[in-house]
């Protein structure tokens, strides 16, 4: 089996990354960041996007496995402290996976070029400064004309992020689904949205149309120049991200432990 790590650079995961590569190396295991069966993320869950966006594209299936250098993330089922028993899972690999839907993001140009993404989060349109219009279309139809500080829309596992803070629904991953949720939206008299998340299955889309061409679009961290940009269409990927599910935690329990535990 191959290995790759992907760090953020602070001096706890240096020296966590430092103990894997010991522990890897007794074992018997290889490394190699460059076509890897699984990747361990070591850091936090902006570590683990920034590895999602780095091995994403690669030909054959890579399984990512989360290392967290504090507490437990959303994305992440390790602690800096349990190195000998990942290792020892590696070890014992069977092929083991979860796979969560992702989210396709295009951007159509005024050339007629069209640029796509993926997200394992969400992906947002707003607008810096002052109010976003921008006619929303669910398929062929347009469906609204929305004004506000902008739209999010998530992937399943990313409804518990940006998404859940614009009091968008929960979606549980075994659901093929995206949602849209309003950021800051305009209704009154004159101007009228929605006003709830959008949740659209595999096979249909979302295609945000800006009337001007000030806005910005970001793909999880990343941020997208929109320059001649004239719309940005969502769906769910045929691709998938896929975790190795040594000690995977159920959906829920997750949920549960980033928002209702302790309380």
């Amino acid at each position: 089996m191959k290995i790759a790590i992907y760090h953020n650079d602070l001096t706890k995961s240096q020296a966590i990354v430092n103990h894997l590569k010991q522990a890897i190396a007794e074992r018997g295991l290889i490394l190699d960041n460059q076509n890897p069966d699984v990747v361990i993320s070591v850091g936090g869950d902006g570590t683990l996007l920034g590895a999602f966006h780095h091995y994403i594209d690669l030909p054959q299936e890579v399984r990512f496995v989360g290392l967290h250098t504090g507490h437990l993330g959303f994305y992440t089922d390790w602690l800096g402290s349990e190195v000998p028993e990942l290792v020892d899972s590696l070890v014992h690999d069977s092929g083991q996976k979860v796979a969560y839907p992702i989210l396709q993001m295009q951007t159509q140009h005024q050339d007629g070029s069209i640029q796509t993404y993926l997200a394992l989060n969400e992906a947002t349109v707003k607008q810096p400064v002052g109010t976003l219009v921008a006619d929303i279309c669910l398929g062929s139809q347009t469906f609204e004309l929305f004004r506000g500080d902008g739209v999010a829309v998530s992937t399943p596992t990313g409804s518990t992020a940006y998404n859940k803070a614009n009091g968008g629904a929960v979606l549980h991953p075994d659901l093929a689904a995206i949602q849209m949720s309003e950021i800051a939206s305009i209704n009154n008299r004159v101007f009228r949205t929605l006003g709830s998340p959008l949740i659209v299955p595999r096979g249909q889309t979302i295609r945000v149309k800006p009337r001007s061409d000030r806005f910005l679009i970001t793909c999880d961290q990343l941020e997208i120049v929109a320059k001649n940009v004239v719309s940005v269409e969502f769906q769910v990927a045929d691709k998938q991200v896929y975790f190795a599910s040594y000690r995977h935690l159920d959906f829920w329990k997750r949920v549960q432990n980033a928002f209702i535990r302790g309380n």
